[in-house]
């Protein structure tokens, strides 16, 4: 039988995300909170600012644009503090925010406007000749890209985003409203680690729907108020927020709950450390390379992190190791959460209470939720037993964007989502993750699960961090675990040091997950901005290998 929530399922609102948000008569802070907040400037936004901004926003884009239901406006921005006030202005006005990543070449952000159909572009003054020759190519007119943030074009050419919330005339247009279970929300894309990014469409029940499962899950520890400083909780935000992770956990969150939210614009480890230590953060949300980083990094030592509460870790297995590095090191827990883009994202997540009791798992489901492992044959495994996990509820996405074969293959009959994720269920109810479907490696007829070797190999004292692939070799007619290893300092490359990981390793796991294939030394894993490992890369430099290698022998 599949598995049920075990929380109460509460009625979700038939609202849009505005009026959820907006219109609420239920909120437990006062509107002068201050919700954003940008440590580098000082800049911040209150609960009344963001929606005074946004609506301002959204009539500018009525009134100047002629912005209509269902028109899409891109993001193509690191993190910034007016990415709220902006998204929720489009929202105002009926449409669909697609964020994409700053880091994109012209080409790559010019396929996701193409893709999502694009009227428009706010991006910061940096990101701007990207955008416009992006823009170029797909045929979005260049006063259609704005930019936001706290550099404005000297020369005016470039209109910043708060120029439209003046547009004369706009004050008599009103609010468009949005059929919660149908019209779309956000278009996000996925890492496109095998092939063309996806277009995911979740639509506002989506997303109302999944800010009150993280309500549900975080159980009432995240306040507005009390605490040392009567201010409340604090959160880092470094997570992309055009990533769904930091999209619904740390935009969405904050205002619904009234958190604070600290913005960084992206991840640096000094200022992540600093601003915890000067602003008394007490809560992040983070991915496994930034634990990693905690358990190992000399740089941590400086710095006072004991106002942390709590870490939540996503976006990629977690391991005990990880775990019992960063709490014996710095007294911190870490519990772990599970969630995918098609998901809103988050589907389960660990009580407060439990980080140590099941370390390793990704917690319980939360409300609204149905799961069942099923085998390949799409037969449900019973508890224990390891299948790929399929999940229904009101959070699961509408489908891919222009995509009717892949939505079909992703979206069973009766609702289920197929996660493409390994794992298994105990008698608990807790549910682990071990693997993506595509990345085990099959060695012999068995199954070895990369994500826990790189878990134990990363307690290794002279391993700083390392990636495992399956190699195929002909003399096994089989896949072979090869480990790229980034060595720490005390560590050199030779054979011998690769030698000693490899019999380290022996001791610790089944003899069908020793480290056949070797150890290879790197000075960087490959890595997507939501901390997945991008094992494609690594293939292909084990293929570049293979054939330097032959190409010697000649």
């Amino acid at each position: 039988m599949p598995s049920e929530s075990k929380y109460p399922n509460l009625p979700i609102p038939n609202v849009d995300l505005w009026a959820f948000l907006f219109e609420r008569k239920d909120k437990p802070y006062a509107e002068d909170k201050v919700i954003y907040y940008d440590p580098y400037t000082k800049r911040s936004y209150t609960y009344a600012q963001v929606k005074a901004t946004a609506e301002n926003f959204g009539k500018g884009l009525k009134a100047l644009w002629d912005w209509q239901k269902g028109d899409v406006l891109a993001l193509y921005t690191p993190n910034c503090i007016d990415t709220p006030a902006v998204t929720w202005g489009c929202h105002w006005a009926g449409g669909i925010l697609s964020p994409a990543n700053p880091s994109y070449t012209v080409e790559e952000l010019a396929f996701q406007l193409k893709d999502s159909g694009a009227r428009a572009v706010v991006t910061q003054l940096p990101f701007i000749k990207n955008a416009q020759e992006a823009a170029k190519q797909v045929g979005i007119p260049l006063d259609k890209v704005i930019v936001m943030g706290d550099q404005k074009d000297p020369e005016y050419k470039v209109k910043h985003f708060t120029s439209i919330i003046n547009t004369a005339g706009s004050a008599k247009y009103r609010r468009t409203k949005a059929n919660p279970d149908d019209d779309l929300a956000f278009l996000v894309y996925s890492s496109g680690t095998t092939g063309k990014p996806k277009g995911v469409m979740l639509t506002h029940r989506n997303i109302v729907a999944n800010i009150l499962m993280l309500k549900a899950g975080e159980a009432g520890r995240l306040k507005p108020t009390g605490g040392p400083n009567g201010e409340g909780d604090k959160l880092l935000a470094f997570l992309p927020f055009f990533h769904i992770y930091g999209l619904t956990c740390l935009i969405h969150q904050s205002i619904y709950t009234g958190l604070q939210l600290v913005v960084m614009p992206k991840f640096d480890l000094e200022d992540f450390c600093r601003f915890i230590q000067e602003l008394k953060i007490t809560f992040a949300y983070v991915v496994p390379p930034i634990v990693l980083l905690l358990s190992k990094h000399p740089l941590v030592s400086k710095y006072d992190l004991s106002s942390i509460r709590m870490m939540n870790s996503g976006a990629a297995p977690l391991t005990r190791e990880l775990v019992d590095a960063v709490h014996k090191r710095l007294q911190i827990p870490v519990k772990q959460g599970y969630g995918l883009s098609e998901t809103s994202p988050t589907t389960h997540t660990q009580p407060w209470q439990d980080w140590n009791k099941t370390v390793g798992s990704v917690g319980t489901l939360l409300p609204y939720q149905t799961a069942k492992y099923m085998s390949p044959e799409d037969k449900e495994m019973p508890v224990g037993e390891v299948g790929e996990l399929w999940i229904k509820g009101p959070n699961v996405f509408k489908g891919y964007l222009n995509n009717p074969e892949g939505t079909a293959h992703a979206l069973t009959a009766d609702g289920y989502f197929k996660t493409g994720d390994v794992g298994y269920q105990d008698k608990n109810g807790n549910f682990y993750i071990t693997d993506r479907v595509k990345e085990l490696i099959k060695y012999k007829g068995f199954q070895v699960p990369p994500a826990e070797l790189e878990g134990i190999l990363v307690s290794h004292p002279k391993v700083l961090d390392v990636a495992v692939i399956g190699v195929y070799d002909k003399n096994h007619a089989s896949e072979l675990p090869r480990a790229y290893v980034v060595p720490t300092d005390g560590l050199g490359k030779s054979e011998t040091d690769a030698k000693e990981i490899v019999d380290w390793l022996s001791g610790k796991v089944a003899n069908h997950k020793k480290l056949r294939g070797g150890v290879r030394f790197v000075d960087e894993i490959p890595k997507s901005v939501s901390g997945k490992i991008l094992r494609r890369l690594l293939k292909i430099k084990a293929q570049e290998e293979e054939t330097s290698v032959a190409k010697a022998k000649l």
